[in-house]
């Protein structure tokens, strides 16, 4: 009797629109567990297809109902079907979003600006956008209607040479079609996730992870939003981060050379964990690897090489640190205390010193650590990006993309909070003017450094999955360098 309901059981798991052929194919799925994806499904879709930025309501609405049933499908992945479901939900979601044009971002407008630039020979480093709308600088494309959607057009570009070749590429098969030009890059973005989500589940198993943790980042809400959703190069910069760390776990460490240059080109903050590298490799083999990063790099740059890249690109970083400011924690605290004892905002100061407090932090802690195996190096890369956006006057919400995406492969679970919370920041766009709420600030980093600093106290994670045990018969020889 009790093998008859089994087997009933496993009737009612089968979704009852599958055709009874495909049921040997698809293996029995608990019919809540479709129920649960469906409902993700459409959380996502709605809110990369519905809320504008001001719509702060429903972003909030949308995005914590999300985060609940993500919470809900990670715990519930206990076994190898229930996984690669997920997994495959995942993908679904990621190729839902293609067609939504950025709802929460207006960055777009600069991508194509600069892609338009480069496809008329034009240096995107050279001059600021106002400098094409005076007589005699006029560029087809780049007209007054495009210029009124940059968010920042005062300042010069800041992307690298990844997201610039993305960018020409868009405006060069869409030169008139801004949506077309969005579905390109989108498009690019889409296969960077893809990989990087092969690559979590290989370096997981390899190293001795849980490999559900690949669910963490594929489910992510935030990752699905900012990314695929909003086109954050975030996406791109993880893929070829976790593309270096693969072949350095598989010995093949020029390879892991170039992959790392191509992460630096996509965004710059993976410079960061060089240094961790180092003790690792040993001299020989790092002046090796180095050389090599540094010739990809210098031939992915060239094309933008020059003086008005080195003074544009200055500009913009001095800016990023000296006069920029969103979502800071620590730099905020010491903001306040600048104002009572000077009276003003003492940001050209502080951020060069904060900076150069990250860096001693990171230097630090590559001086200290005493192993040598490749297991122990994303938690070595997480503290250096927490470092780094805590001391930052600039924290966007899809920051807390390369802290999450490190995390399974550490204890630690609180960047997982953080991408719930930070997205509370959209609230400053929900005001006649932007507005920024320092009781959202105050309240999100109050709850992530207090998990931070009880996971770290207690040997434990918010999720209730204790210590991660080391599995060394699956890690093998990957857990180290030899």
């Amino acid at each position: 009797m009790n093998e008859g309901m089994k087997e009933r059981g496993n009737e009612l798991g089968k979704p009852p629109f599958i055709p009874s052929f495909l049921h040997s194919l698809i293996p029995s799925i608990p019919l809540w567990h479709w129920g649960l994806a469906l409902l993700f499904l459409l959380l996502i879709t709605s809110l990369g297809y519905g809320p504008a930025q001001c719509d702060f309501g429903w972003i909030a609405s949308l995005h914590a109902a999300a985060f609940l049933v993500y919470l809900g499908m990670y715990r519930k992945a206990n076994d190898p079907v229930a996984l690669y479901f997920f997994l495959g939900v995942a993908v679904i979601a990621r190729l839902l979003l293609i067609g939504a044009f950025p709802q929460l971002s207006d960055d777009i407008y600069r991508f194509l600006w600069d892609g338009r630039l480069i496809n008329q020979g034009i240096n995107p480093f050279a001059h600021l956008p106002s400098y094409y709308l005076q007589e005699g600088n006029q560029l087809a494309g780049l007209d007054t209607e495009l210029f009124a959607q940059l968010n920042s057009p005062e300042y010069f570009t800041i992307y690298p040479p990844v997201a610039q070749a993305i960018f020409a590429l868009a405006t060069w098969l869409f030169p008139y079609s801004i949506p077309a030009a969005t579905v390109v890059i989108k498009l690019f973005l889409f296969f960077c996730e893809l990989g990087s989500l092969i690559l979590l589940v290989k370096l997981l198993a390899r190293l001795g992870f849980p490999e559900k943790g690949v669910l963490l980042y594929a489910l992510n809400p935030m990752i699905l939003i900012e990314v695929m959703g909003n086109l954050h190069f975030e996406g791109a910069m993880i893929f070829f981060l976790l593309l270096s760390l693969w072949w350095l776990v598989s010995g093949r460490y020029l390879f892991s050379a170039a992959a790392l240059a191509f992460s630096v080109a996509s965004k710059l903050l993976p410079l960061l964990f060089c240094f961790f590298l180092i003790r690792r490799l040993g001299w020989r083999r790092s002046l090796k690897y180095f050389a090599l990063m540094g010739l990809v790099l210098l031939l992915l740059f060239s094309p933008l090489l020059g003086g008005a890249f080195f003074s544009g690109m200055g500009s913009s970083l001095r800016l990023y640190f000296q006069r920029f400011e969103f979502n800071g924690s620590i730099y905020y605290v010491l903001r306040w205390i600048g104002f009572q004892l000077s009276g003003y905002n003492l940001i050209q100061y502080l951020g060069p010193a904060l900076a150069a407090c990250t860096f001693l932090g990171i230097s630090l802690a590559a001086l200290l650590g005493r192993r040598r195996d490749w297991r122990s190096l994303p938690a070595l890369m997480l503290f250096a990006i927490c470092l780094y956006l805590a001391f930052t006057p600039t924290v966007h919400p899809w920051y807390a993309s390369l802290p999450l995406v490190l995390a399974p492969f550490t204890r630690f679970r609180f960047p997982v909070l953080w991408t719930a919370l930070i997205s509370l920041t959209y609230i400053n766009y929900s005001y006649p003017e932007y507005d920024e709420q320092l009781w959202i600030v105050a309240l999100e980093y109050l709850l992530v450094y207090g998990l931070a600093l009880w996971e770290v106290w207690s040997g434990r994670n918010w999720m209730g999955e204790g210590e991660i045990v080391e599995d060394r018969r699956r890690a093998g020889k990957a857990g180290t360098n030899e």
